[in-house]
């Protein structure tokens, strides 16, 4: 909200797809914008430019970036999530950790996801993303407890009416499927 009233007083237009608080990255389920419905593999759309551009390009910082995988990795585009997040500096940020989790999740890679879900609770345990990923594949391979058990630290670690416990107590409620 500040960054809008900032921009308002400015007259600058910002294409909120792009400028987003970094505390709130991960608060709901991103809107499709033309970075997924545009843009090639390794490509994120540009509001400045109004173009595609190149993800490696000093346009984007490593927050834009992760925006663009977090974006593309729900539209089902999980290659072009991973070029995202291979052009973010810090590899071992757990925003990056649990996206690669989450990617490798959604291929079908149970243990290199159980891996970067580790490498990032280990590094910040109240990453509520994680947490919410990690549960959502617990629950779907059938083991509720455990998933139930990352519900729970959700809520323990200040997570009560995010999206993160949203989305898992929707795949508990589905029976294991998860949410996304």
């Amino acid at each position: 909200m500040k960054l809008a009233l900032a921009a308002a007083i400015c007259g600058v237009s910002i294409n909120f797809a792009q400028a987003v608080d970094p505390d709130d990255w991960d608060k709901k389920p991103p809107e499709p914008t033309p970075t997924s419905k545009k843009c090639a593999d390794g490509e994120a759309w540009d509001d400045r430019s109004k173009k595609c551009v190149k993800l490696d390009a000093a346009v984007f910082d490593d927050l834009e970036r992760l925006q663009a995988a977090r974006e593309l990795a729900y539209a089902g585009r999980f290659g072009s999530a991973v070029k995202a997040l291979d052009a973010m500096a810090d590899q071992n940020d757990t925003r990056v950790l649990t996206y690669r989790g989450f990617l490798a999740r959604k291929s079908g890679d149970w243990n290199a996801a159980l891996i970067y879900y580790d490498r990032a609770l280990s590094a910040d345990p109240s990453n509520l993303s994680a947490r919410s990923y990690l549960g959502m594949g617990l629950a779907e391979r059938g083991d509720i407890e455990a998933a139930r058990n990352q519900l729970a630290e959700i809520r323990l670690r200040g997570g009560r009416e995010t999206w993160a416990e949203r989305a898992l107590l929707m795949t508990l409620r589905s029976g294991g499927a998860a949410f996304y």
